[in-house]
């Protein structure tokens, strides 16, 4: 048996004293031999432990932080110094994942069902929006219009907001502030463009210049004929000057911002198989937390009949500290009057195939820039979808089981809602012939994060209680966090 030897230098080892031949004495030269084999095996058994070791460790690291940041999560759960009672809020435990666009053009493969891969085609990369061919089959199409047949639709539109008068009174501006308000490019006069953006929020009235100056005749507003509105004509106006004016003449269909039926459908459980499907697809192609689309506003199906139209206008407001998202408005720590709908994705499904016109249109996709008071140019104005839809930068052709989607905000570049997306800016043109049915799919998150943890959080209490009490879904009506705001938006 071999006796173990030590790890030295390498040099050579003398050898045990044997008889042999005596040969001439030769000068002792340094000859390059290798280390012994058990040496160099024993080193190489303790690196490769190490080794092992260490991958190892990094595999399970990668293990911990994809299962602790799986889509399918729960949004967020509170830090311990939440569960404390401390004011730290949520953890950031959740990153929103986002489509790539790559080019105008671009086509990319997405599985959004079993066995079946649907084609996703860039269409613009401001707003970053997707086009997908077959996203619905015809006999979905079919079904999701007799369901909404049954159900009954309504008009989509009203004329004043309410509690218009209650906000303008809980607001207390004077006719100089909201003077200021108006003049979006602080010249010290309104012109036709910013009186008719305000009007049109306002009243949901879509007034054209030629009307406006009609209006400015009757009310007397503007003595000088000018077309412009200075602070001192603009004072002899009352708040509702432009409403009373038009209630007294009257108001065409055609005269209004949206002109069209609508109802919601509940894709919870217990409704119709196609209903749920659809949103299991949505979830797939958004690639969301299931728990937020799912806490999402229900499915709006809507019909526009010949000469139905919607102008120009963002699905989503911007969001700013004095503005509270209308979905989580219970979990604001502070009251305010200023809520918007933050629908931070828009899905839209094409349910029939328009005869003629009805196409979705984008007047500033792409644009190198954007100017809210460029909008109108020389008596153009982009967002007038009964007039202007050729004009649009693009122009979506409605197509049976086409699904459209894009992002209505920016990301904030840590993973989580950013900015309103001002290119994002759509509507749909007037139909000239036949009848449009399409249905929206809004996917909504608080761009506050911690107000959307919060939101969750009492979601997930309430439904723990009804449980208990054995409360039933309500299949008539949208969910309580959808109210009459979202439905008449």
């Amino acid at each position: 048996m071999i006796e173990p030897q030590d790890c030295g230098d390498g040099d050579e080892h003398e050898a045990t004293p044997q008889t042999v031949p005596t040969l001439p004495s030769m000068p002792r030269e340094r000859v390059p031999l290798q280390k012994s084999s058990v040496c160099s095996r024993s080193y190489f058994m303790v690196v490769m432990v190490f080794f092992h070791v260490y991958i190892i460790n990094v595999i399970a690291l990668l293990f911990y932080v994809h299962y602790n940041n799986t889509p399918g999560d729960v949004l967020a759960s509170p830090s311990r110094e939440a569960q404390s009672g401390s004011e730290s809020g949520f953890q950031r435990d959740i990153y929103l994942p986002r489509l790539e666009g790559i080019r105008v053009g671009h086509v990319q493969k997405v599985s959004l069902m079993p066995g079946k891969t649907h084609e996703m085609r860039t269409l613009s990369l401001k707003p970053l929006l997707f086009e997908i061919p077959g996203f619905l089959s015809e006999e979905e199409c079919r079904v999701v219009v007799q369901l909404a047949q049954l159900k009954g639709l309504m008009e989509s539109q009203v004329m004043v907001p309410e509690g218009q008068e209650e906000l303008t009174e809980q607001l207390n501006l004077s006719s100089e502030e909201i003077f200021n308000l108006l003049d979006l490019n602080q010249d010290g006069q309104l012109q036709l463009q910013e009186i008719l953006t305000h009007s049109r929020v306002l009243d949901g009235i879509w007034l054209t210049p030629e009307n406006l100056r009609e209006i400015y005749v009757g009310l007397k507003a503007d003595p000088d004929g000018n077309g412009l509105l200075s602070l001192e004509e603009f004072r002899l106006l009352g708040s509702d000057a432009f409403q009373r004016f038009l209630q007294q003449r009257g108001v065409k269909s055609s005269q209004l911002v949206r002109n069209s039926r609508h109802t919601w459908l509940y894709q919870g459980q217990g409704s119709h198989q196609v209903l749920q499907d659809l949103k299991k697809r949505v979830t797939r192609l958004t690639r969301l937390p299931s728990a937020l689309v799912d806490l999402s506003e229900p499915l709006q199906v809507v019909r526009y009949g010949q000469g139905g139209h919607y102008h120009a206008h963002h699905d989503s407001g911007p969001v700013y500290p004095e503005t509270v998202c209308t979905h989580t408005r219970l979990a604001a720590n502070a009251s305010t009057p200023f809520e918007t709908s933050c629908r931070y994705i828009t899905v839209l499904f094409y349910l029939n195939s328009v005869e003629e016109g009805g196409e979705t249109a984008f007047p500033v996709a792409d644009n190198r820039t954007y100017e809210e008071v460029s909008l109108i140019q020389n008596n153009v104005d982009l967002m007038d979808t009964r007039k202007n839809c050729d004009k649009s930068n693009l122009r979506v052709k409605p197509v049976k089981g086409t699904a459209v989607f894009w992002y209505n905000y920016l990301s904030d570049g840590q993973g989580w809602v950013g900015e309103q997306d001002e290119y994002s800016l759509h509507g749909g043109c007037v139909v000239t012939r036949g009848t449009k049915w399409v249905a929206n799919n809004w996917i909504n998150i608080d761009p506050d994060y911690q107000r959307q943890a919060r939101y969750q959080q009492l979601v997930s209490l309430q439904e723990g209680e009804g449980a208990e009490d054995g409360d039933e879904p309500d299949e008539d009506g949208p969910p309580s966090q959808v109210t009459d705001a979202h439905q008449e938006l």
